[in-house]
């Protein structure tokens, strides 16, 4: 039996379960559906629906990035947002979001769900629900390659000097606010676009996260990550949906546990993300 398979008949079960639970209690699931059980709808309504809607920045490589050209999304993050699609039997409906506006879409239900690189924090956690981390990450430099041996610690980048860029309105920008308050900081909004402003000489620093890093070393010479296997910060990288989606939740945990014990997390790890 695969796995989708196990995941459905699993999810049967939680609904076979709940309404014999009613019928012993002589409740009406429809007329006293409690606020936090709006989840048991979710999943069957995305599979009736026949569609999964996901929030995606799309400009974050290799997580998710939207290709002008194509117009289609890829990364590490689509291709995991393809898997889970796949499990449910279902195609992805893609909603455009933001950094700045990512939590206000996810509680106003502009799509079920965020894969998009989305950092799991207790902040993010008190909001909304955050699935298992299924990536670890944590902030880093992405510097050019000539000035690698510059950088060895957050105090050699701490420096008036120093031009350090980051997009707007997301945890790098945070990051470098709280802890590099002497640099002349400069706020870029395409994301995309500052690893070759870094290569180019406008800024000296971009704050990124290691799975970013890495995959802008892979693919430009003129770019190094010094601190790659050093991080400022330790964590890990989830799937963000409303509360009320705990049913969605369990589903979405029990896919990320099928999908690192399948070894499909390492194999779009070593597609996106490790310098060689």
């Amino acid at each position: 039996m695969n796995m989708r398979k196990n995941r459905i008949i699993r999810y049967i079960s939680v609904v076979a379960v709940l309404l014999l639970m009613c019928f012993l209690t002589g409740c009406n699931p429809k007329e006293n559906k409690h606020e936090n059980d709006t989840s048991v709808s979710v999943v069957d309504e995305i599979v009736k629906r026949g569609t999964i809607k996901v929030g995606t920045t799309g400009d974050y490589q290799p997580m998710s990035y939207l290709d002008p050209q194509t117009g289609k999304y890829e990364g590490f993050d689509d291709e995991l947002a393809k898997d889970l699609a796949k499990s449910l039997g279902v195609e992805i409906e893609y909603v455009p979001t933001s950094w700045p506006t990512l939590m206000e879409d996810t509680l106003s239900g502009k799509f079920d769900l965020a894969i998009c690189g989305v950092t799991v924090t207790d902040a993010r956690k008190e909001e909304a629900l955050m699935s298992d981390g299924y990536l670890i990450n944590g902030k880093t430099i992405l510097c050019r390659k000539e000035d690698a041996d510059k950088y060895t610690c957050l105090d050699d980048v701490n420096k008036p000097e120093v031009k350090v860029m980051v997009n707007p309105g997301g945890l790098n920008e945070k990051f470098a606010r709280e802890n590099l308050p002497d640099v002349t900081l400069i706020i870029h909004d395409v994301n995309q676009e500052i690893p070759s402003l870094i290569a180019q000489g406008e800024a000296d620093i971009m704050i990124t996260e290691v799975a970013e890093a890495g995959y802008y070393v892979r693919k430009d010479g003129r770019l190094a990550a010094p601190l790659y296997l050093e991080p400022f910060t330790a964590g890990q990288i989830g799937i963000l949906m409303p509360k009320g989606s705990e049913e969605l939740l369990d589903y979405v945990n029990q896919f990320l546990k099928d999908e690192k014990e399948s070894g499909r997390i390492n194999e779009l790890m070593a597609e996106y993300i490790l310098i060689d």
